[in-house]
Formats: C-alpha cells, sequence, structure tokens
C-alpha cells in the first residue's frame, strides 16, 4: 500500500477529565475531517458522550465515566455505533517523552516503556495518554499507533535558552527546557505566509497556556519548562514561581510532594486567584460584580504581557503576534487586555475587528501584525499518523 492510499486515522487527546476524538481521512484526495467528539467531565457524577459525524449530530448523551477507562470503552463503542471504519492507524497526542522521545514515532514495546519511565516530566497529562495506547492495544492489537509529542517542535531551541541554571548533571538527566503545545505551533506555523517568515510570537492560550518565539519557522525560545506547570498563569497551574516558595511551603507549611503537585496544577492559576473559577469565560462574566475575578483576569493579561515582552527581546522584534487555542482565539476581552497596553511595541489592535475576527485584528498601520487563527492539533496528529504508518506490506 502506498502512502497515497487512502488512511484513516482515529486521533486521540486523552486527558484526565475528558478525552477529545477526531477521525481523519488522508490520502491523494486530500484530508478530510469524517468525525469527531469527545468524553467529558470524566470522574463527575454525571458525564458525557457526544459524536458528530460530518455535519450532524450523531449522539449527544449523558452516562457515568467514573474513570478514564470508562471513557475511552464509551468511546470506543460510539465510533461503532456510528460505523466508523476501524482506523488504519491511531495516533496520540503525548505531551511529554521526556528526554528519550522528542520527535513523532511509531509506538512499540520500548517506546511504552520509556513513556512509563518518564512521568515526573508531565505528571498532569502522560498517565491518561499511556492509558489511552494500553487500551487501544486492548480493543484492535493489530493497529498501528503513533506518538505524537508536543516537544518535538521545540528541538530547535538551542541551548542558552533550554539549559536550566542548575548543576550540569542535571542537564545529563534530562532536567531542562522542553516547550509544549507543539501541535498547535507546527500547525499555526503552517498556516502562515512562507512558513512563518520573519519574527512571531504564537501566544496558546486556553485552559494551559503557553507562548512560543519563532523566527523563520523555527522556534527559538517558549514559556513552558520543564513541564507544562511553568511559564504564564493559567486555568489551575501556577506557571513560573520563585523556587523559595516552594521551599517555604515545605518547611513551613509541611507541605509533601503530593501537596505541592496538587497546588501547583489544580488549585492555582485563575481558579487560585478568584477563589471561584479557572474558566476564562465564566470570570469575564464575573468581573462586574467579583474583584477577585476581575483580579484573576488583569493578572493573566499581565502574565501575558510580561512573556510577549521578553520573547520580543530573544527575537530581537516583532513583525507579528497570532493568538490560537480556546482564550486566545474566543476572548476578545482578553486580546484586547494584553495587546492595548503594548502600543509603545508597537501593536496597535483594531478594537472593531477584534470584536469579531477573521483574521487580521490589527490596524492597518500597526507595525506589528496582530492575527487570530484557530488551531487544529487534531489535523497535525492525523498528518504525522499518515506519514509514520508502515505499509500493509510491512505489518505482515
Amino acid at each position: 500500500m502506498s502512502i497515497a492510499t487512502t488512511r484513516h486515522v482515529l486521533c486521540l487527546n486523552s486527558g484526565s477529565s475528558s478525552i477529545k476524538f477526531a477521525v481523519f481521512a488522508l490520502g491523494a484526495a486530500g484530508e478530510k475531517k469524517r468525525a469527531e467528539g469527545a468524553a467529558e467531565r470524566i470522574g463527575q457524577s454525571v458525564g458525557r458522550l457526544w459524536l458528530r459525524w460530518g455535519e450532524e449530530q450523531a449522539i449527544d448523551r449523558q452516562l457515568a465515566l467514573p474513570q478514564q477507562q470508562d471513557a475511552l470503552k464509551a468511546v470506543f463503542a460510539a465510533l461503532a455505533e456510528a460505523r466508523c471504519a476501524t482506523p488504519d492507524g491511531v495516533g496520540h497526542r503525548i505531551v511529554s517523552g521526556g528526554p528519550r522521545h522528542q520527535t513523532h514515532c511509531l509506538v512499540d514495546n520500548q517506546v511504552l516503556s520509556d513513556l512509563r519511565a518518564s512521568l515526573r516530566f508531565a505528571p498532569l497529562h502522560l498517565p491518561a495518554e499511556i492509558a489511552a495506547i494500553e487500551a487501544v492495544q486492548a480493543v484492535w492489537p493489530h493497529i498501528p499507533q503513533v506518538a505524537c509529542f508536543d516537544t518535538a517542535f521545540h528541538q530547535s531551541i538551542p541551548e542558552i535558552a533550554s539549559r536550566l541554571p542548575l548543576p550540569r548533571n542535571l542537564w545529563q538527566e534530562g532536567v531542562r527546557k522542553y516547550g509544549f503545545h507543539g501541535l498547535s505551533y507546527e500547525y499555526i506555523v503552517g498556516r502562515l505566509p512562507n512558513h512563518a517568515t520573519g519574527k512571531t510570537i504564537i501566544a496558546h492560550l486556553g485552559n494551559g497556556a503557553s507562548m512560543a518565539a519563532v523566527h523563520n519557522g523555527q522556534c527559538r525560545d517558549t514559556t513552558m519548562g520543564l513541564t507544562p506547570t511553568g511559564g504564564l498563569v493559567m486555568g489551575t497551574r501556577s506557571g513560573d514561581l520563585d523556587p523559595g516558595v516552594l521551599l517555604y511551603l515545605m518547611e513551613e507549611k509541611g507541605y509533601n510532594a503530593g501537596q505541592l503537585e496538587r497546588l501547583l496544577n489544580h488549585l492555582s492559576g485563575l481558579l487560585g486567584i478568584s477563589a471561584s473559577s479557572g474558566d476564562m469565560q465564566t470570570l469575564l462574566k464575573l468581573r462586574g460584580g467579583d474583584p477577585h475575578a476581575a483580579q484573576a483576569i488583569d493578572i493573566f493579561a499581565y502574565s501575558a504581557r510580561k512573556a510577549i515582552g521578553s520573547l520580543m527581546a530573544v527575537l530581537g522584534g516583532l513583525d507579528r503576534l497570532v493568538f490560537t487555542g480556546g482564550i486566545g482565539e474566543h476572548a476578545a476581552a482578553i486580546r484586547w487586555a494584553i495587546c492595548r497596553p503594548l502600543l509603545g511595541l508597537g501593536l496597535e489592535i483594531d478594537p472593531v475587528a477584534n470584536e469579531d475576527p477573521e483574521l487580521r485584528i490589527s490596524m492597518p498601520h500597526s507595525p506589528v501584525e496582530i492575527l487570530v487563527i484557530p488551531t487544529n492539533e487534531d489535523l497535525m496528529i492525523a498528518r504525522h499518523c499518515h506519514r509514520l504508518l508502515p505499509t500493509r506490506e510491512h505489518r505482515r
């Protein structure tokens, strides 16, 4: 079977509270999304499973999803119910492969073992992603799977940016900046003219948020570091902290590693500041009557502005700023709060275009172009899976 043959690829983006999935057909005729859906609210009293086939909502129901394994079984059952063809391959978004795996690859027993040994590099994400690989093996043992790493895009970051100011032996053990949201950044770069020629900052803003400095299509630095906990203020994650804060919590408050992990990844960020919600849309609705919600929004925007300034220093200037991700694509008030104070740095946002963005939201005369581009991580997973799948002859 040649690579031009149409293949159906199932893309899985597995998290602890939701599993998003999509089915693509790729081949000589092009790329077409056949279906998409999600199992949501895993672990809550009532979960939700939905699947859209083409433009039609084929499945949308509430059901109990107490654990991730239940959600995966529900996803496979929904695909069978919708009569989706058995996939030729399954592609997984893998947040981090640690120091051993930083390029997209076929999954075999060694890769799976390496992922299990890399849990500390992405403790929020890797357990669910490994469980999804194992679940696919159980249902379709002979179908090849591909690991698509969010860290792959950032391999062009120079050592001066990726080396942490720690003893050199820790670098050899893999303690360094990796960067994340790479599938999103890779998609956005492909959407830009001439693959992001010039100096570009891409802001992937969602419940998890980061930025990347890109020069002529190559990543030069990014805000997240060893794990997806660092960098910008996020929905429930702290972002960057003075390391002394952790020492204080350990020595004065008696926190252990598990308590610190829960604090930094689940109780901080917008949720911690607002004391009400880690969801930006909820906070925007509350901010008029809730000063804590308003402060959380202000701190998020302030964190983003500081990151833009530092990444401009990395690039030596800026030609364009691109917003993507759930907040970046849909929250006009946040884009305004980030860009308006940066007028002196050449970012002139158009208030009218910003409210109903199509692509460009900067003023025509703005020295820095400001764009809004919806991301498509699923398509990047499908493309890499299609590229790496073995031919049928090689699978025998």
